[in-house]
């Protein structure tokens, strides 16, 4: 864990996430009231899978009649897979979101309609409550090859049909020509964000560079890389990764 002879003064971050859209910066007024140099960066990048590699899995899409979505990649993926192969999904069928967000995007490939789609309120604990109700539907988890345990966990908890199905690769990005860039703080989202450090930069060595984290998956991570976290979010009182750099800055910037 971090301790107070780390707080050192930052003055660039590293998000390891893509660039974001004009006008959906949410770090632009931290950078500027903070006079902080923060690029973007994708550490990780998406191979979707052709519809050779969901027949190798046996998986019918017609065979399920609610389909489970943790993403806007999965929502993507699947429709698009399912054009493909000329399948159209019936319109009965339900799908589940993690939040109203991923939702509202299914509704790009469907016409929405009423007690067929249902979505958290944010947190995964609430998604997993949405399933109680419907243990005679066959669901279909289309996600990554890399994903949380705890969807598939719960539904073998709960002994409902439940298939999941690969339908993209989360693979490292080629990082190579930040060899010799130095950021004051690297900030990371997932698991397959350290792999891809270590794969790009199998010799990589912390020193001073302050380590931020999003997710406790994220953080265990760090800890299995023998890493120093120094920033986590969430938090009591941080719900997000914005509110615990502005913490921290706001600290070792005085």
């Amino acid at each position: 864990m971090s301790s107070p002879e780390r707080e050192l003064k930052v003055k660039s971050i590293l998000i390891t996430q893509p660039q974001p859209e004009p006008g959906k910066n949410i770090y632009e007024d931290f950078a500027k009231k903070y006079k902080l140099k923060i690029d973007f960066r994708a550490f990780i990048q998406i191979e979707p899978m052709a519809p050779r590699d969901i027949r190798k899995q046996k998986i019918n899409f017609l065979d399920y009649t609610a389909i489970i979505f943790n993403s806007k990649n999965a929502v993507d993926y699947f429709f698009n897979l399912a054009t493909e192969m000329k399948i159209e999904m019936p319109a009965d069928t339900k799908y589940f979101s993690i939040n109203e967000n991923v939702s509202n995007y299914v509704q790009k490939y469907i016409v929405p309609r009423k007690r067929k789609m249902f979505h958290g309120k944010g947190t995964e604990a609430d998604f997993l409550t949405l399933f109680k109700n419907h243990s005679t539907e066959k669901f279909l988890f289309p996600c990554s090859d890399i994903r949380k345990p705890s969807i598939p966990d719960h539904f073998a908890k709960l002994g409902y049909d439940f298939s999941e199905c690969i339908i993209y690769n989360t693979v490292s990005a080629d990082l190579s020509d930040l060899a010799d860039v130095f950021y004051d703080i690297l900030v990371f989202f997932s698991p397959a964000d350290i792999k891809s450090l270590y794969d790009n930069f199998p010799e990589f060595i912390q020193n001073n560079t302050r380590i931020a984290a999003f997710g406790s998956s994220t953080q265990q991570a760090i800890d299995e890389h023998n890493l120093i976290l120094d920033i986590t979010a969430p938090a009591p009182g941080i719900p997000s990764m914005l509110a615990a750099l502005e913490a921290y800055v706001s600290r070792s910037n005085k």
